[in-house]
């Protein structure tokens, strides 16, 4: 097996098109519900995800059960040729419920209880929740799991939060119990005789509160490593009957990302979560012509995330949902401009998704989502512009099925890991807006992004070797086993990029005594002595390859052993001393970058690694800035996907003849992109 391989997520060989689905609401109305069907012939729509928030639908008194409407939405649905993913309910429980039995109900982190309301508002830990969770999981998986229209399972929806009532308290605890064998264990390991924090019994632990403790980081990281595990063992409990029941039916819940600058989910540690599921998905919500970046700029963070999620698996992910308009949750909400449904949704694509999937089918007609995007509006008709783009996109994705199951290989990989950045952010020290650990690891990969070259975004758990280029900014905390782990890579022959911040505490956020850790002083050949965090408005410049590159934010003081200094500061009390090291270490190589520099530092840097590692991009097409390349492929095929992320005509030059997979045309030489256009072209590999 080659690393071109396909993988199918799920028993679907077709690009998956629709979305959230929502009959529950408009049970009343049987001419909506016939109009839906008929509509989503019209859109070219083939995959709904239905019963996310359905459990007062189908369980409106405590065991009195309706699924009589969900048989016929499935038949209804199967009968156009559809596919359904079922969800399981309990993103948000009936009120009879929280009535009943309060203890499912949250307590937050002041200790207070919450009401009934909203959604995601239960207890992960609440024993009577994830037995009516069990219950109405098995008689959906009972009922369902042989129907021909089932094609996965949606599990709850978008995890997230929190709960700090004396159940999950109890439940920390006695994960804590496990984590260290006794309480001198913990105390060392959260430093405990500072402050008198000093814990004599298991009893005095508490979550972290903003009415008791919330200054002990130790505390604070492994509440969030047990919220992360709580909310999988909760996962794990919903689907129990569904796996005993219908084994081979794929599972899956949607991740999310933090929406503004749109970079990763940061309350749970989807590294650990996506062990557990089957396929990927996410809900991806760009603000799409927002006056604080470019539309390219934006398009490049939506494709770290994309590549991010994808190297979880390292096969294709599922776009769960998005919009085919706008959303309702911006402080601005402003809709797509025409053709940027279309470029945005073959972005996903070409980073890996094998869907187009929205939030939501059909506008609410009351409550919080009713001006939220949709494929139908309020006014049921198929001629206005949001649902005519959904229609032609629909088109173009039933022309592409060629692309299902194909993968991105990459010499290159950027580490990210949400425990590091916890950690990090919880420390009261550099600079406290500035710290933007996210953020800086999308800098770094812009470049390549630029350049067409794929990038794997992979965790500290993943496997390095198969790797030219590693690059780890920021990595605050590093364990001694994922120090190893890049002391192999490099002695093995890889090429290590390091940064500013990087190898400071352990495990549990403890710094490392001594100085630096000695295996990375071994590697990298060099020590930095001291982190110098900058003023928003002051300035420094770091001199590189006979130009002059702005630095702001943090400089790095280098103590050089065996490392050869590669760029050298300007100003302050460190200038004419190394900002930027490299070292050769046993077979591989080692570069430290001492400070946050700009953007046309890192093309110049890292378009000197590429040719130096001969790191090629997958398809020879020139362009220039702000159209995108991106290829999947599979043993037979290049799918190349070239997008304009700009809002001018770009002229690309195609330096070999390609087929375009939706016009049938032959391509080559120079070919104009309009505004937001995109071609998706075919090449056979020789």
């Amino acid at each position: 097996m080659t690393k071109f391989h396909r993988t199918y997520t799920t028993k679907a060989n077709f690009m998956l098109h629709g979305g959230d689905y929502n009959p529950d609401q408009w049970l009343d109305r049987t001419d909506i519900l016939a109009d839906d069907i008929k509509l989503m012939k019209f859109a070219h729509t083939n995959t709904f995800s239905v019963g996310i928030f359905a459990w007062a639908a189908l369980e409106p008194e405590e065991g009195v059960y309706n699924f009589e409407w969900l048989d016929k939405i499935f038949d209804d649905i199967y009968g156009i040729g559809g596919r359904v993913i079922l969800a399981t309910p309990s993103g948000a429980r009936p009120a009879w419920m929280s009535q009943k039995y309060p203890e499912v109900l949250r307590v937050n982190s002041a200790r207070v209880k919450h009401l009934h309301g909203a959604r995601h508002n239960h207890c992960f830990t609440s024993p009577i929740y994830r037995e009516k969770t069990q219950k109405i999981n098995r008689l959906l998986a009972e009922r369902y799991g042989q129907h021909p229209a089932l094609l996965m399972w949606h599990i709850s929806n978008e995890y997230g939060g929190e709960c700090h009532c004396h159940l999950c308290q109890e439940a920390f605890r006695n994960w804590l119990k496990e984590k260290y064998p006794d309480l001198k264990s913990l105390n060392h390991a959260w430093w405990g005789p500072f402050w008198s924090h000093t814990v004599t019994d298991w009893s005095q632990i508490e979550s972290p509160s903003p009415i008791g403790e919330n200054t002990v980081n130790g505390l604070n990281l492994d509440w969030r490593r047990f919220v992360t595990d709580q909310t999988i063992d909760f996962f794990e409990n919903e689907i129990i009957p569904i796996k005993e029941v219908t084994p081979e039916i794929p599972v899956s819940t949607n991740f999310m990302a933090d929406t503004h600058e749109l970079i990763p989910f940061q309350a749970l540690d989807y590294s650990k979560f996506a062990k557990h599921l089957d396929v990927i998905s996410w809900d991806a919500y760009p603000a799409w012509h927002n006056n604080w970046e470019s539309t390219a700029d934006l398009a490049m963070r939506v494709g770290f995330i994309d590549d991010l999620y994808r190297s979880l698996k390292h096969q294709p992910f599922i776009l769960m949902e998005s919009t085919p308009s706008l959303v309702n949750w911006q402080q601005v909400n402003k809709a797509k401009r025409p053709g940027m449904h279309l470029l945005s949704s073959l972005q996903m694509v070409a980073h890996g998704s094998d869907s187009v999937m929205y939030f939501q089918w059909r506008k609410s007609r009351g409550s919080a989502e009713k001006f939220h995007g949709a494929v139908v509006d309020h006014d049921n008709s198929l001629d206005n512009r949001v649902f005519q783009e959904v229609a032609k996109l629909g088109g173009i994705l039933e022309k592409i099925s060629d692309v299902v199951g194909t993968n991105r290989p990459s010499d290159v990989a950027i580490l990210y890991d949400w425990e590091s950045n916890w950690a990090l952010n919880d420390a009261s020290g550099f600079g406290l807006k500035t710290k933007r650990y996210p953020q800086t690891l999308q800098t770094h990969y812009r470049t390549f992004w630029e350049m067409d070259i794929p990038v794997d975004v992979i965790t500290k758990d993943q496997d390095f070797t198969s790797y030219k280029l590693l690059i780890v900014p920021m990595l605050y905390l590093v364990s001694e086993e994922t120090i190893s782990r890049l002391k192999t890579y490099v002695a093995s022959g890889g090429t290590l990029v390091m940064t500013y911040i990087s190898g400071i505490v352990n495990e549990h956020d403890l710094t490392y005594l001594g100085g630096w850790h000695k295996d990375l002083q071994e590697i990298f050949g060099m020590i930095p002595v001291e982190t110098d965090t900058l003023y928003p408005n002051d300035r420094n410049a770091v001199h590189f390859n006979g130009k002059t590159y702005e630095l702001k934010d943090y400089a790095t003081v280098i103590q050089l052993n065996a490392a050869k200094t590669e760029a050298h500061y300007v100003q302050d009390f460190y200038a004419n001393t190394p900002a930027v090291t490299s070292n050769v270490f046993q077979k591989g190589k080692t570069y430290y970058i001492g400070a946050r520099l700009e953007d046309d530092f890192h093309r110049e840097f890292y378009s000197g690694l590429i040719n130096e590692l001969a790191i090629k991009p997958a398809a020879s097409v020139k362009h220039g800035k702000g159209v995108s390349v991106q290829v999947r492929q599979s043993p037979e095929c290049n799918y190349i996907f070239i997008m304009n992320f700009t809002e001018e005509d770009q002229t690309v030059v195609l330096e070999s003849a390609v087929k375009d997979m939706v016009t049938g045309e032959q391509l080559s030489g120079e070919v104009v992109l309009e505004k937001y256009q995109v071609r998706i072209v075919e090449k056979e590999k020789s």
